[in-house]
């Protein structure tokens, strides 16, 4: 995605204003109910008295009267209260990898006037913490690399968003990531249910990076994950000796690329159907995206889908 224009030193260029409106007619509702605690526009799971009429149940004794449904007693001579749906707010927790290798070719990407992969998910980050935001709800953050680094709890105010944009910008990268230790302090971190936004370029084991996903859905968190590369990763477009400087306490290499594609592009392939498959088992949102896809297409794809498939009523698992 080029941004020529884009100023390295304002936190807030993480909003892009083009991304910003397209995706703005769009609604980040979760596909799950919801808990939460301030009137918005999204259902919670348990009963109210002033929103949307679900349904009726039999008086007993010590109900408040005010709930009594004269009509059906004239027609049934029962008493029955009516219930409603209270609608709450969703609050959506933006989980944003700051690890080394989200930094991959900063130098590159700057000539060029492009994102890389952090400052891609931090823009994608802001975008959908700014939608939830603008459209009555909450949006936290936590920035993690083999710990969590940055933490904000999610609210609904302007300033909130500032605070996002200025703690994305003062990341540095360091370390490697660890996603079983991090999803399970984001559980804890996260109370009630929400909606849980993960942004990595996922480059750690599979096996601990799934476990980590099940522990957030089995407790009833609706889970999408923006899994960002490089194309550089996805392509391997190297050629003649190379130089590979590891990340992440990885070491160097220095080999003809040729003799490495083959192989390379295999193992990614491996690695991505059984993260798509384990997603796809588990009911969270997986979408693959690379640095040069246009942002605003892709969150707006991804949207869709998820209003698309909460219309046909995809449920969470009881776990």
């Amino acid at each position: 995605m080029s941004a020529p224009q884009r100023n390295e030193e304002d936190p807030r260029r993480f909003f892009d204003p083009k991304v910003i409106a397209r995706i703005s007619r769009l609604d980040l509702r979760a596909k799950t109910v919801v808990e939460g605690f301030i009137t918005g526009m999204h259902r919670s799971p348990f009963f109210g008295h002033s929103v949307e009429f679900a349904q009726h149940r039999e008086y007993v004794r010590g109900d408040d009267i005010r709930h009594l449904d004269w009509k059906v007693w004239s027609k049934t001579d029962r008493f029955y209260i009516k219930q409603y749906e209270a609608e709450t707010n969703l609050r959506a927790q933006m989980v944003v990898d700051v690890s080394e290798s989200m930094h991959y070719g900063v130098e590159k990407h700057k000539k060029a006037g492009t994102l890389n992969k952090y400052e891609y998910a931090s823009t994608a980050a802001a975008c959908l913490a700014y939608m939830a935001i603008k459209q009555g709800d909450s949006a936290g953050l936590i920035a993690f690399d083999e710990d969590i680094r940055y933490q904000m709890p999610p609210k609904s105010t302007d300033l909130h968003l500032d605070g996002m944009a200025q703690t994305l910008h003062a990341c540095t990268p360091r370390q490697k990531t660890d996603p079983m230790k991090i999803l399970k302090k984001v559980a804890e971190a996260t109370h009630g249910r929400g909606v849980i936004v993960i942004f990595s370029d996922l480059l750690t084991d599979r096996e601990p990076l799934l476990k980590g996903l099940e522990m957030l859905r089995s407790r009833r968190h609706d889970v999408m994950v923006f899994h960002i590369l490089d194309d550089d990763e996805v392509d391997f477009p190297f050629g003649g000796t190379t130089k590979f400087e590891g990340m992440e306490e990885l070491p160097q290499l220095l080999c003809d690329p040729k003799a490495l594609r083959d192989g390379y592009l295999e193992a990614l392939e491996e690695y991505l159907v059984e993260v798509r498959r384990g997603c796809s088992r588990m009911g969270v949102d997986y979408s693959l995206v690379k640095t040069s896809d246009y942002m605003d297409a892709i969150l707006s794809k991804f949207l869709h889908m998820r209003m698309a498939s909460r219309s046909g009523g995809t449920k969470a698992p009881t776990g």
